[in-house]
């Protein structure tokens, strides 16, 4: 007897199949197989907002070689990925192969391991066609907002353009808070604080001026900073209350997509695409050496914090085992999920603990080993006991103005033997009692001034998508690609940018279609598309009651249209036109910035913008410009390039080397060095 079963990549095609016997046959069919055509809307709006799916274009052979073996097979079993998307492929899959969709061959896997797999081939089940009626509501109606609102853009600024809903609010975000640190009023304000001692002991601890009779103190300039600072000289400074207590630190919970993709920013520089091609690698099946192919992770797009009693059970047996008892809780941990949670799946953990990160990491890539032991740490140490501290906090009185001094000590670090933290332990306070006279060592006034709130970085913006109820775990990476590629965002080092071209096109959004584009109404739908998929909602009134509002809307923009002006203004330069004299503008194409004469259509010189940076080619002293990769990655190339082939993934510096005087350059990392680049130097790639 053959079964059949159908997965969405080869890597899990080729893990599963390890697990499973000859009998079984495991193909893979490349995402998704049927679509809304390109070419047109392909939803009838006249016929309650009925989809016209057709093949996508370059999957007939995949099709054709599925409807071989499917044919070929006694039963047939569709194993794509385990959330809304992968219940939609698998509906179509049915579709195109002709089974019945009522048919119990809908199987899913949290994890690829042995047990996982083996789980999920002995517990088929029908396919979700709620969930499927989620995904399907999302499609449509992200096409019709797109198809009808992409040529009202371009009829007021220029062809080409397309728009969205999720990703238009994103946009919202990002340029709103560039209004925000555009409008930010810098302000100054000074603090004072004080080194001391005992009189009868060298060690000393540093305190802040926090109270002037027994109110919170401001020193809004210098003048007032001084004045203070007058009136502390000669003053005896005692120490007025000494407080000791405890405090304990809970672990974090284990990761979901976003809390992933974010740590994965912060601790090692990634950006959300790469951690989530990562973390597909790692769900999906890596090489071990005597282990063969194994899933490392369970699944990767989950809102949900959940761990199951069985994963919960093995942690705190694997904890006891290699920490003791006194590292485990006193009860398994529950972390509270969001309400809007969809908790289909458990949170982002290892499938087991005894596969340590150390123990395989000849088996990874650098970056599979990196992030696969920041997830392995956080679930272990997320299971794992409080850190306890030992804290006191003193008030030292001078006159009418109170100092405080705070500090802490671990005297059980739990779960921070796992999972180091830095700044957890500040200077210890010294044992003194109330009354004690105390020497003042140093005190000084230091000066600060308010920072405006920072630009989103993509880590940062998913955090916000989420917290607002926009955007699930399978969308906040595509949401940010798309709005980078339209050249409405762009990035400037890890921050996100609001583009000229996202400033207008956000304006136009908020003049014309506030009511339907916006933060509450974008997370209403979402909440919708979540009661789609529990069954509480038909799809197609989802859209419906979605689509009177929104089709009202684009009539009265389209009506209003020519009254405003949206026109995107040109960046001016000061570079001219080497064939008419005339200025040269920064214009925004498909590709990015260039530069164009401002005489069009008269003239229609074009250029590339450089990137010039400080450094000099060391082969033949031409200028170093920055360039970006086919991959989008960032190195660096000499301007008379072809005639000089050097580049370099890092980058120049300003400083020199001190025998040949060339350009230094700097490696990438946290331990970053300079060197010379200069074959010809004795100093030549000494680092």
């Amino acid at each position: 007897m053959s079964k059949l079963v159908i997965v969405e990549s080869p890597a899990k095609a080729k893990t599963i199949k390890k697990f499973l016997g000859k009998n079984y046959k495991i193909v893979a069919c490349l995402g998704h197989l049927r679509d809304l055509p390109k070419s047109k809307i392909g939803v009838d709006i006249e016929n309650n907002f009925e989809p016209q799916y057709i093949n996508i274009k370059g999957k007939g052979p995949i099709i054709k070689d599925l409807k071989k073996y499917a044919n070929k097979s006694d039963e047939v079993f569709l194993a794509t990925d385990p959330d809304r998307e992968g219940e939609a492929i698998s509906w179509h899959l049915a579709y195109i192969l002709n089974l019945d969709e009522n048919k119990e061959n809908r199987i899913t896997f949290n994890e690829i391991t042995k047990s996982g797999v083996k789980n999920g081939i002995k517990n088929p089940r029908k396919i979700n066609k709620n969930l499927v009626d989620a995904q399907q509501a999302r499609r449509v109606l992200d096409r019709l907002v797109g198809y009808k609102l992409s040529p009202f853009l371009w009829k007021n600024v220029r062809p080409g353009l397309s728009a969205g809903r999720v990703q238009s609010v994103a946009v919202q975000l990002i340029v709103e808070r560039e209004e925000e640190i555009r409008n930010f009023k810098v302000k100054e304000y000074w603090t004072i604080e004080a080194i001391f001692n005992g009189l009868s002991s060298k060690k000393t601890f540093k305190a802040t001026l926090e109270k002037e009779n027994n109110k919170k103190i401001e020193i809004n300039t210098k003048k007032e900073a001084e004045e203070i600072l007058k009136n502390l000289k000669n003053q005896k400074f005692t120490v007025s209350s000494v407080k000791d207590g405890v405090r304990k630190k809970s672990p974090s919970p284990p990761f979901s997509t976003s809390t992933l993709q974010q740590e994965a920013s912060s601790k090692l520089n990634f950006r959300s695409t790469k951690t989530m091609q990562i973390a597909q690698q790692l769900y999906e099946g890596v090489n071990l050496k005597k282990h063969g192919m194994v899933g490392l992770i369970t699944y990767i797009r989950t809102d949900s914090l959940r761990i199951s009693n069985e994963a919960q059970t093995l942690a705190k047996e694997f904890i006891e085992k290699e920490y003791g008892k006194e590292y485990l809780p006193k009860s398994f941990r529950k972390f509270k999920t969001k309400s809007n949670a969809q908790d289909g799946h458990e949170a982002i953990r290892p499938t087991s603990l005894e596969l340590a990160p150390q123990k395989v990491k000849d088996s990874l890539t650098q970056d599979q080993f990196k992030l696969y032991n920041l997830i392995w740490n956080r679930f272990l140490a997320s299971q794992m006991a409080d850190a306890n501290y030992s804290t006191k906090t003193m008030e030292i009185a001078a006159s009418s103005y109170l100092f405080k001094a705070v500090s802490s000590s671990l005297k059980f670090e739990g779960f921070l033997k796992v999972l180091k933290e830095k700044g957890e332990e500040n200077s210890v306070i010294p044992n003194f009692k109330v009354g004690d006279e105390l020497n003042l060592n140093k005190i000084e006034k230091i000066q600060h001034f308010t920072q405006p709130p920072a630009r989103f970085t993509e880590a940062s913006l998913t955090k916000t998508l989420e917290e607002l109820g926009i955007g699930r775990p399978s969308t906040y990476v595509p949401t940010i690609s798309t709005i980078i590629s339209r050249n409405y965002v762009e990035r400037e080092k890890k921050t996100l940018k609001p583009t000229p071209l996202g400033e207008i096109i956000n304006k136009i959004m908020k003049d014309n279609f506030s009511n339907v584009i916006n933060v509450s109404f974008t997370a209403k739908i979402e909440e919708d598309f979540d009661r789609v998929a529990n069954g509480n909602l038909n799809w197609k009134k989802s859209i419906k009651d979605f689509y009177g509002d929104f089709s009202k809307t684009l009539t009265k923009a389209e009506e209003n249209s020519s009254k405003k002006n949206y026109k995107l203004e040109d960046e001016k330069t000061d570079e001219i036109c080497e064939k008419c004299g005339k200025p040269m503008v920064i214009k925004h194409g498909r590709f990015g910035k260039f530069l164009a004469c401002s005489g069009f259509p008269e003239c229609k010189n074009t250029k590339k913008i450089l990137n010039y940076t400080v450094g000099v080619c060391p082969n033949c002293g031409g200028k170093i410009i920055k360039k970006k990769s086919s991959k989008g990655r960032i190195f660096y190339g000499c301007e008379k390039y072809p005639k000089c082939n050097f580049t370099s993934w890092d980058e120049p510096v300003e400083e020199k080397c001190e025998v040949c005087k060339n350009t230094m350059f700097k490696t990438k990392g946290k331990n970053s060095k300079t060197y010379c680049a200069n074959k010809s130097c004795k100093n030549f790639n000494i680092i």
